[in-house]
């Protein structure tokens, strides 16, 4: 199938950050064959030809690090600290889950991300009481690329510990690729305090044996690094590298907390991060000092973290408060430009979680894109400063389209792969079911 995208600005994101006013793409099945300006030559044996009437075309926007089965827990435990939030409040709410609960979580959460823009995620997610496989396969129904992860614990029994870290290695093996490839799995060990040495071992064996990525929140707070200090005495980040964890192609949400020597240490192994902006503003874990991660030449993604301490997954916000959150800390207003944050949302937070194959609009690349249509948008005026716009002033409802391997999961604002009335309803039925 060939199909022709005409009359739209499209905003690649690739390295040249090529903008193309009146341009065309082509899709040729689920991949991009042709980027550019408009030319009758990319006409010839075409199977639709598509008018897009003046729209804004970019990629998918990337969220880095997410919990989507959270999503019910969305006003539940707000304005507390991140430990007893996590220990009185979402671990105990998420230990009366079913796979139920799991599914309808997941999609309402989906259905968020994709209306407003989100078409490539990286996920941890809580496996007590659900069966996760079937969780996966909802989610690969919904259209949405991204990676899902089993989270490691090491919290219970000595037994519950060991079914953990059996479960994760089971789920990520038969979940390394399904969903015609859209979806995969890395291994996600929690934490440094909520997991034992012994458990991040294992996490590293089973992540080489399987060719898969880790995923591990990392230096979020000041109490995390007194924290491991006392238990192991040093930082997490040099805990986690005499370990060999960052052996290991390595995303670290977070990153609030760290130092010069720290940040050298992650360039050294390449290690990513995830940077969570508001969740870290609201849980008052404080601003990562992004810039300098960049400086260092860190791999770095932007992510909404859950609802549960967002609350929303809209990455037209979060992209926007990473940008101000930098000029405000550094008291420069060029720090952090709309390029840069509009990058780390797209092909570099692509990158960050191993999935270069998305995130820009380039030849051979997935057809992973959105479009807005600004004309009957005031605040998206005048429309000559559109790339200004798109950082400084557009919402995740001005997304009009998404497109996911080239298929159309979203239309003119309506989700076409998840029943929208049906999910809420029953969000609203199960989220009841839980005591508090």
């Amino acid at each position: 199938m060939k199909k022709v995208y005409i009359n739209a600005t499209f905003f690649t994101m690739d390295r040249e950050n090529n903008i193309f006013k009146n341009g065309m793409m082509v899709l040729q099945d689920k991949s991009i064959s042709y980027i550019g300006q408009y030319s009758e030559d990319e006409l010839t044996n075409v199977d639709q030809v598509v008018d897009l009437h003046g729209k804004w075309v970019l990629p998918g926007l990337i969220n880095a690090h997410s919990h989507i089965l959270m999503t019910l827990l969305r006003g539940i435990g707000d304005d507390m600290l991140l430990k007893p939030w996590l220990e009185t409040k979402i671990w105990p709410l998420e230990n009366q889950f079913n796979t139920e609960i799991a599914s309808v979580s997941a999609q309402l959460g989906i259905l968020e991300m994709v209306k407003t823009g989100t078409t490539t995620f990286s996920d941890m997610f809580n496996p007590n009481g659900i069966d996760s496989d079937v969780v996966m396969q909802t989610i690969g129904k919904t259209g949405i690329r991204g990676a899902f992860s089993h989270t490691i614990f090491s919290l219970g029994t000595e037994k519950e510990q060991k079914q953990n870290l059996m479960e994760a290695e089971r789920f990520a093996q038969k979940n390394k690729m399904v969903a015609d490839g859209r979806l995969t799995t890395m291994v996600a060990p929690h934490s440094p305090y909520a997991c034992t040495p012994e458990a991040l071992l294992e996490s590293l064996r089973i992540s080489k044996e399987n060719d898969l990525m880790l995923h591990i929140h990392v230096s979020e707070t000041d109490h995390e690094i007194l924290d491991i200090e006392k238990r192991y005495g040093v930082r997490p980040v040099e805990h986690l590298r005499g370990l060999g964890i960052f052996d290991q192609p390595t995303v670290m949400a977070h990153g609030v907390v760290l130092n010069d020597e720290e940040r050298e240490i992650l360039k050294q192994h390449d290690v990513r991060v995830a940077h969570n902006p508001i969740s870290n503003l609201k849980l008052g874990s404080g601003v990562a000092d992004i810039v300098s991660l960049l400086d260092a030449g860190i791999k770095v993604g932007i992510a909404t973290d859950s609802v549960a301490s967002n609350n929303n997954l809209d990455m037209f916000e979060e992209m926007r408060t990473a940008a101000l959150l930098q000029k405000g800390i550094y008291k420069d207003a060029t720090k952090f430009p709309a390029q840069t944050a509009l990058t780390l949302a797209t092909r570099l937070g692509a990158e960050a979680i191993g999935m270069s194959h998305t995130g820009s609009l380039e030849v051979n690349k997935k057809a992973d894109f959105i479009t807005i249509y600004p004309y009957n948008k005031e605040h998206l005026q005048p429309i000559s400063e559109a790339y200004s716009h798109l950082l400084y002033a557009a919402r995740g409802n001005d997304v009009c389209d998404v497109y996911i391997d080239g298929k159309t999961i979203v239309k003119d604002g309506s989700c076409l792969t998840i029943d929208e009335e049906k999910v809420i309803a029953e969000a609203n039925r199960l989220q009841n079911t839980l005591s508090r």
